[in-house]
């Protein structure tokens, strides 16, 4: 029984863990309009507030992962959560837009402990189909919150405004605080890393040289782009374009979760993920493809929306099965290639919302779905024609079926 408690507690830890930095970026999107009308500027500085909360948890899992490898798990993600509480309250009282974005900056940089050290965590207690399990919720939880998360703010946003979201955010930092007090270490002292600043930062060049690795990275990378496309450009389109409410907005957005939940959900049933990747990333790009092609001329709601619930489907199989196969290929490295892993993937899609701003929205949407596809499906190809010139045994021969 004190057995099963444990893993309840670690597996809900690691959950709000790892939805911790999509609610950071995405609870309060549908108060961006409003915000552009408070801060009395204008949606790409009050954008600019995603650009620079995503480049802090991609700078920040740079640093906290492998400080972790080094110094354990635990003092890194509760300086992690004081660190959090204290630049949302900066974000609560920022007066304009700039300070707003550099509070914004502060607050990934402490959202990107608790990502990285919960796939870290789940590397260090668990192994083969359990880690595979385990990295498996872990992917679900991870395309499923940055749809959800503006679900949860349409639904406050009429009664307590974006800076309600705040305190609410404030409130899921103080829960985690408390948490990570009463996580147990998960890296013993004779398992870190005994080296070196330099030691430290020469294991990123060493989990980069790793091309199996590099390429499902990569390709969780530009998964990102595609993910973050669709965050920031929905609210505007929805609310926009096609004249949805805050709440109608969130809770459309909201119900588009269940593609990615399905997916992260089945990708574990295959066999061969390698295999699922490629053809996802087919898929992908023909999806994306069409979607240019529908924004473009403007199309109507229903055809948006079913097109969209195919890309975060096939989204979804590709997220769970690239973050799996990534941490797979650097066990032994599992705090240094989390934060490669996790760091890439806020980097490139903190690129992404100033870009769907710019001109037209629908079609500057379309072009970077189809960019994003497009990387996916490179990496995708890489990664399994590499595979394949390595498979030689009975095993590897049912690759082969697959024409690359």
């Amino acid at each position: 029984m004190a057995q099963q408690q444990l893993s309840a507690f670690i597996l809900i830890f690691l959950g709000m863990l790892t939805a911790f930095g999509p609610l950071v970026t995405d609870m309060y999107l549908p108060t961006l309009p409003q915000m552009v009308g408070e801060f009395h500027t204008s949606p790409t500085m009050i954008q600019l507030g995603l650009t620079t909360c995503m480049a802090g948890l991609a700078i920040g899992q740079l640093f906290f992962g492998p400080l972790s490898d080094k110094y354990g798990r635990k003092p890194l993600l509760v300086a992690g959560m004081a660190l959090f509480l204290a630049s949302t309250a900066g974000c609560l009282y920022a007066q304009t837009g700039m300070q707003f974005a550099a509070w914004r900056l502060a607050q990934g940089l402490a959202g990107a402990s608790g990502i990285v050290i919960a796939r870290s965590v789940s590397a260090d207690l668990f192994a083969g189909r359990e880690l595979a399990k385990m990295l498996g919720i872990i992917g679900a939880i991870n395309g499923v919150a940055p749809i959800a998360a503006p679900m949860c703010g349409g639904l406050l946003a009429d009664s307590v405004g974006w800076q309600g979201i705040f305190w609410s955010l404030f409130a899921v930092g103080v829960l985690l605080l408390a948490g990570s007090l009463r996580f147990a270490e998960s890296l013993p002292r004779e398992r870190r890393r005994r080296s070196g600043w330099g030691e430290t930062v020469r294991s990123f060049a060493v989990v980069l040289r790793n091309r199996h690795y590099r390429a499902y990275v990569l390709q969780f990378g530009f998964g990102h782009v595609v993910l973050f496309a669709n965050i920031a450009s929905a609210p505007f389109i929805m609310q926009q374009h096609y004249g949805f409410t805050p709440l109608q907005f969130s809770l459309c957005f909201g119900a588009n979760a269940l593609a990615i939940v399905a997916a992260s959900a089945l990708s574990m049933r295959f066999r061969h993920l390698e295999v699922l990747s490629y053809r996802c990333s087919q898929g992908l790009l023909a999806v994306s493809v069409l979607m240019l092609a529908a924004l473009a001329g403007s199309c109507s709601f229903w055809v948006y929306e079913a097109l969209l619930l195919c890309l975060l489907l096939l989204l979804g199989f590709t997220f769970a099965s690239a973050n799996t196969l990534a941490m797979d290929a650097e066990r032994r490295n599992a705090g240094t290639a989390s934060a490669v892993l996790g760091a890439l993937g806020f980097l490139l899609g903190g690129l992404v919302p100033p870009l769907v701003g710019v001109g037209n929205v629908l079609t500057a949407t379309g072009l970077v779905f189809c960019a994003g596809a497009a990387g996916i499906f490179v990496c995708s190809r890489h990664a399994l024609r590499s595979l394949l010139g390595r498979r030689t045994s009975g095993a590897g021969l049912q690759y082969q079926k697959v024409r690359v």
